[in-house]
């Protein structure tokens, strides 16, 4: 029996009161404020002031804990408007927007399909708004949408991640290898590249996922359309 289905265990307010929702808000406090390496039973148990054995009463281990955590921040990925492609820019925009909140979630979402309650809910109003299109392209376009939001925030995430290990934000980086892309692109063998690197426009991360996700998104409607 998944999680979600089973009882928890009746509440006792003594020594202390304890639920899954509390465990499963102080266990996203500390991976917020520290990353999932830094998240352990015992570390949750003390910040609830309980034993962490009276934690095992509402969880089995921490693997279901995380399912509990990933469902508990799918309540922030609210889908909404008024046709299937402003559904679809939502579920994006708020994948998105919730994992920047998370930033562990970019380790956890993706693979399997995530069966909580609110990850359940969130899906069923992408679905139905996408109602009139063909059933057997239903899945390979949210798959498609999922993908793209996914990969991007990880991508972003990934940056942050640098940029704090290292101590150098994008600009610095980039000025750093500038000499180097220079005597590079100067040999001629790259010119594809060095004329894209000197000539384009270089987008922040906003822009570049709302252009990326406009492309995507006209080219789903000219497929189901066509």
């Amino acid at each position: 029996m998944l999680v979600w289905e089973r009882p928890e265990p009746p509440n006792r307010p003594v020594p202390a009161r304890l639920s899954r929702e509390r465990i499963v808000r102080a266990a996203i406090q500390l991976a917020d404020a520290d990353g999932l390496d830094a998240m352990s039973l015992r570390k949750i148990a003390t910040a609830l002031d309980v034993r962490p054995m009276r934690l095992y009463g509402y969880i089995a281990g921490k693997e279901e804990l995380l399912d509990l955590m990933v469902d508990a921040v799918h309540a922030e990925i609210r889908p909404a408007g008024d046709s299937w492609r402003e559904v679809l820019r939502s579920l994006a925009e708020t994948t998105r927007h919730a994992v920047h909140e998370h930033e562990w979630l970019a380790d956890l979402l993706g693979g399997r399909p995530q069966l909580g309650p609110h990850a359940l809910a969130g899906g069923e109003t992408v679905v139905a708004a996408l109602g009139a299109v063909d059933l057997d392209d239903i899945m390979p376009v949210v798959a498609a949408v999922n993908a793209y939001a996914i990969g991007a925030v990880r991508r972003e995430v990934a940056e942050r991640r640098a940029e704090r290990a290292t101590g150098m934000d994008e600009k610095r980086w980039q000025a750093s290898r500038g000499p180097y892309l220079e005597r590079t692109f100067a040999t001629g063998r790259f010119p594809a590249l060095a004329t894209v690197v000197r000539d384009a426009a270089h987008l922040d991360a906003d822009d570049t996922f709302r252009i990326g996700l406009d492309f995507l998104l006209d080219g789903i409607e000219a497929r189901i359309s066509g």
